[in-house]
C-alpha cells in the first residue's frame, strides 16, 4: 500500500493528520504501507526569506485576535493528539520550498517521515524558522541525515523546479487544502480526519491488492 500525503510543513492540521494516520495504521498492523510526503504550499506567494509572523497574521486573518481564535481550536485538537502547539513561539512564517526540498532529499534515504516529524516539531513546538538553511541543517542532522550533505544540497537549486511543479500538480488534481491522503493512487481522504475515516479506504485498498495477487494452483 502506498500513501502519498500532500501537506505543507507550516500546516498545523498536517501535523495533526500525521498523528491520526499513525493511530489508524496502529489499528491495522497487518498493513505495511510506504508513506511518501508530497508538496503543497499554503502560501505560494510567500517571499523567499519569509515574513514577520505578526504581519502574516494581519494579512491572512485580519489580525492577531482573529488568528488567536482559530489557533485556539487547533491547539485544543492538538492536545487531544498529544501535540502541545506553541504558536506564540513562532516569530516568522517561512517560505516552505526549502523544507519541501529537504523532505525530498530525505526520501532518497528513507528518512522523509522522520524529517517531516522533525520539521513539524521544530516549527510548532520550538518556533524555529524552517525557512532558514542553517536551522534546516540542524533539524536534518538530528533526524539522521548528514549535515554536510544537507548544507550543500540546500545551497544548490537541486529539486527546486520539481518541488514547484509538484505544488502546481496538486492544484491541478483539485487539492485546495491539506493534508490530503492519496492511497494507492485511487482513494483520497482530505483533511485531518479521525482514524476511523481511514478504515474503509484501507479495506478497499487491501481488497484491491488481494484481487491483483496471483492465485495459487
Amino acid at each position: 500500500m502506498n500513501i502519498y500525503i500532500f501537506s505543507d510543513t507550516v500546516c498545523p492540521w498536517c501535523f495533526i493528520g500525521k498523528r491520526r494516520l499513525e493511530r489508524a495504521l496502529a489499528q491495522r498492523p497487518d498493513l505495511t504501507p510506504t508513506v511518501r510526503w508530497r508538496t503543497f504550499q499554503l502560501n505560494p506567494q510567500m517571499p523567499e526569506d519569509g515574513m514577520d509572523r505578526q504581519r502574516y497574521l494581519a494579512l491572512k486573518f485580519g489580525g492577531a485576535a482573529r488568528a488567536q481564535e482559530l489557533y485556539e481550536t487547533i491547539r485544543q485538537v492538538g492536545e487531544s493528539e498529544g501535540i502541545a502547539f506553541q504558536f506564540d513561539a513562532i516569530t516568522r512564517t517561512p517560505n516552505t520550498v526549502l523544507s519541501h526540498r529537504l523532505l525530498r532529499l530525505a526520501e532518497s534515504e528513507g528518512r522523509d517521515t522522520a524529517v517531516a516529524e522533525a520539521l513539524f516539531r521544530a516549527y510548532f513546538l520550538d518556533g524555529k524558522d524552517i525557512g532558514d538553511p542553517q536551522a534546516l541543517t540542524v533539524i536534518a542532522e538530528e533526524a539522521g541525515l548528514d549535515a554536510g550533505a544537507v548544507q550543500d544540497f540546500l545551497g544548490s537549486e537541486d529539486l527546486a523546479d520539481e518541488i514547484l511543479a509538484e505544488d502546481r500538480f496538486a492544484r491541478r488534481l483539485g487539492i485546495a487544502g491539506v493534508p490530503c491522503f492519496i492511497i494507492d493512487g485511487k482513494y483520497a481522504l482530505s483533511g485531518a480526519q479521525e482514524p476511523e475515516a481511514f478504515m474503509p479506504i484501507f479495506e478497499m485498498a487491501s481488497q484491491d491488492q488481494s484481487l491483483a495477487s496471483p492465485t495459487a494452483g
